[in-house]
């Protein structure tokens, strides 16, 4: 069985609504970028009473497009994965026009403490400004007519990151966890490689038909696609560990030709992904580093 990854990166409108399920309709947020794809996926789920899920940027076009799709359905619950700003913003907004409930993820917050002196890479890419009317936990459920959403935790991309499950048609609304268009951006301290690798293999553990990703189109083989991330992650260990043995001690030395001919614009990306490799690394004991905690700055070599 091939389980090599395979990513969809077929672009789908952003500013037409789309029926993708008897239950649910995806609208596109005009956010388009290197880390956003075609932009994020807001999501409909029901008829007539509905929960919104991700509904998106503060962004005033999106959330008037979105208003407009709903027409005179109620929003009963408006349902967020996690917060980041390209994510959970919009809930605001959509909550003062509805009245709806906001629920899904808890606050923002690190995957661990920072470093005496350490700055955190993507603090501003946080919605601080989020604050659930319920805070819901693995196995936690909310339903309306003919809907069930039940959370699933799946941290690693964030510390508070939620996937909901849609019982009524086993599909998995997977947030930034898994997405058919890109591995998920693992960025410590904010996220964690570990977290990360721990909630695949709970999502391995389960038979959700089709996945829903925060960005890009569907994950249409759920099974195939995270053993292919899983063997993903792993050949970018092994990456990690040829260059520490060819005497590459910092992240600045692996990054270039672990990830050749990819434009020095997304070197910050990827240096923060070599970083939660290493971090992982660091924990399980097969790499040593001279900082109390794992930072871009730090050397590092093999124990």
């Amino acid at each position: 069985m091939n389980d090599e990854i395979e990513f969809d990166r077929t672009a789908a409108p952003a500013r037409e609504v789309a029926e993708l399920s008897p239950l649910v309709r995806r609208l596109i947020a005009g956010n388009a970028g290197p880390m956003t794809f075609t932009g994020t996926c807001t999501y409909i789920v029901g008829r007539g009473r509905v929960a919104v899920i991700d509904p998106g940027p503060d962004d005033l076009g999106h959330i008037t497009r979105l208003l407009a799709a709903l027409g005179s359905e109620t929003v009963s619950d408006i349902v967020v994965t996690h917060t980041h700003r390209d994510h959970s913003p919009a809930a605001a907004a959509l909550k003062a026009a509805t009245g709806a409930r906001l629920v899904g993820c808890g606050p923002h917050r690190p995957a661990r403490e920072l470093a005496l002196g350490e700055l955190n890479p993507l603090d501003a890419a946080a919605d601080r400004d989020y604050a659930p009317d319920l805070e819901m936990q693995h196995g936690d459920t909310i339903a309306g007519r003919g809907w069930t959403l039940q959370a699933v935790a799946t941290p690693g991309h964030t510390a508070n990151h939620l996937a909901f499950t849609l019982t009524e048609e086993n599909a998995l609304f997977s947030g930034d966890h898994v997405m058919a268009w890109s591995t998920s951006v693992i960025a410590p301290p904010d996220g964690s490689m570990a977290d990360f690798m721990a909630s695949i293999e709970r999502l391995r553990g389960m038979e959700h038909a089709r996945y829903w990703p925060g960005h890009g189109g569907p994950v249409a083989e759920p099974q195939r696609f995270l053993r292919g991330l899983v063997q993903h992650r792993r050949q970018r260990e092994a990456a990690i560990l040829n260059r520490l043995a060819e005497g590459d001690e910092t992240i600045a030395a692996m990054v270039p030709p672990i990830y050749q001919g990819l434009p020095a614009a997304l070197h910050g990306a990827a240096s923060l992904s070599v970083l939660a490799q290493l971090e992982d690394l660091v924990l399980r004991g097969v790499v040593a580093c001279d900082d109390p905690l794992p930072q871009l700055a730090s050397r590092f070599h093999r124990v």
